[in-house]
């Protein structure tokens, strides 16, 4: 099973776990535990960070290596790698807000 494979079940298994709370009835909960403190989207939006940065970083890699390979298209691979992180950017951007919102 490949590295990606992996963070992948472990960032998904992470958000299932976390937002449980988020999920529950807000009435039922306050009165239960009138006094506890919510952290799913302080921990949601640290995973979701992480993983940006993660990919971010690969992209980065990835592209200055093949750059170093092949220096007459690094134009080229400018302009995807540039596009790929905005798209990661994006989603991350999106995440965030809907972990603020729960």
């Amino acid at each position: 099973m490949s590295q990606f494979v992996k963070y992948a079940f472990l960032v998904v298994a992470a958000f299932v776990a976390l937002s449980v709370p988020a999920m529950a009835d807000e009435a039922e909960a306050i009165v239960s535990q009138p006094s506890a403190v919510s952290f799913s989207g302080a921990f949601g939006a640290g995973i979701i960070l992480l993983g940006a940065g993660l990919g971010i970083g690969k992209i980065g890699a990835a592209a200055v290596e093949s750059m170093a390979r092949q220096p007459e298209v690094a134009g080229d691979i400018r302009g995807a790698m540039i596009v790929a992180a905005a798209l990661i950017e994006g989603a991350t951007f999106f995440a965030l807000i809907v972990c603020m919102i729960t």
